[in-house]
């Protein structure tokens, strides 16, 4: 059967390539990763002038810091003399500036070149021209977000503007004072498969019931299979003697002030194409940023954020932070279980979608316009 075949309950995936192929992955990465805003960093992680943290985008290794002024900047991770790399540190703090250990050509945190070995005898070198390759950068939602393009899409309409799709309101996500909340748990995620396969995932429930005991133990209505972003502003119900959202369902920490009445006791899931998930509950809220690193490699980095009193206090945030650990083992598992069928004669068509998945149906749609496909 091909795909035009199907019966009208069902719809056609992407063929199997697009997981594999590495000339698609390529594409990917120029027309989607370098292309789009990409949620890099979390600002709080950058404390003081000279912290910085490398990160990849695409095929390019990014280099973001904060500067004497105090803000956030994104450079590419290249010394414009012979393109050594400058920083291969994923993470650490410098004192002034940054140097090349090649040539010891010297940029401020600015970006600006301020030393290079005879430089002085070179006047005509125009030392900002001859600086870092500064890229867009806004912070949001207490993250820096990056764009390598030259001149970016507009933020409020394609990162804010899928918050405001989802839960169907600009100001909801206010109510959770992200940028005010406090790291109390960061978890590390190396996925064998490919960064798609991770977005399909998290936007259905289909396999809730069957691979996610405790979610639906907590929210009961995920085991009929309706994820909760299949609805424009809805948000999962807890189930009724569930008291937070906790691996055994006990209650959790503090309530965050802002969150409404109408928001209590319900779980809502975004996503941010192309590689934002976030997951806003009423007493914390979890953030996964998805770095892909290769067609069936995807490095995931999942964060817990609290009130700060709550973290500064050394409550024990165990049962809290299991729920979502557990969820991400399994559906990570999921992912890496279908990965290794996309380059299989039975898969080079695709699959298909359910009902309850029509909807990564436009996720598909979106990427294949992006790619020209």
């Amino acid at each position: 059967m091909t795909t035009t075949d199907l019966p009208p309950s069902l719809l056609a995936t992407l063929p199997g390539s697009s997981y594999t192929d590495p000339a698609v992955f390529a594409l990917e990465q120029a027309k989607i990763f370098e292309a789009d805003w990409f949620c890099a960093v979390r600002s709080a992680d950058l404390a003081g002038p000279g912290a910085f943290e490398t990160v990849q985008i695409g095929k390019e290794s990014v280099l973001v810091s904060r500067g004497r002024d105090g803000k956030l900047a994104a450079f590419l991770n290249v010394c414009r003399h012979r393109g050594a790399r400058l920083c291969t540190a994923e993470s650490g703090t410098v004192k002034r500036a940054f140097q090349c250990p090649y040539h010891a050509w010297t940029y401020g945190l600015d970006g600006k070149l301020i030393a290079a070995p005879n430089l002085t005898g070179m006047p005509d070198v125009d030392r900002t021209a001859f600086g870092l390759t500064r890229l867009h950068l806004r912070e949001w939602l207490g993250y820096a977000w990056v764009c390598l393009a030259d001149e970016p899409p507009s933020f409020d309409e394609t990162v804010v503007g899928a918050v405001t799709e989802r839960l169907g309101g600009p100001t909801e996500i206010d109510a959770y004072g992200i940028e005010g909340l406090a790291l109390g748990k960061r978890i590390e995620y190396d996925v064998k498969a490919n960064w798609k396969q991770i977005i399909e995932n998290f936007m259905e429930c289909y396999h809730c019931a069957t691979i996610h005991p405790e979610l639906t133990e907590v929210l009961p209505e995920f085991a009929d299979g309706y994820a909760a972003q299949y609805y424009v502003g809805h948000g999962a119900e807890f189930g009724g003697e569930i008291k937070g959202f906790t691996v055994d369902g006990s209650e959790g920490v503090d309530r965050l002030p802002g969150v409404t009445e109408a928001q209590d006791r319900r779980y809502y899931a975004i996503t941010i194409k192309p590689q934002v998930f976030v997951n806003l509950v009423p007493d914390h809220v979890i953030v996964h940023r998805m770095f892909p690193l290769a067609p069936d490699r995807t490095l995931v980095r999942c964060d817990w954020l609290y009130l700060p009193g709550v973290v500064e206090s050394g409550r024990d945030l165990t049962r809290s932070v299991e729920l979502f650990h557990r969820v991400n083992l399994q559906d990570f598992e999921a992912c890496e279980r279908c990965q290794l069928a996309m380059d299989s004669r039975s898969y080079a068509n695709g699959g298909v979608l359910v009902p309850s998945e029509h909807h990564i149906g436009a996720f598909h749609d979106w990427v294949r316009t992006r790619l020209s496909l």
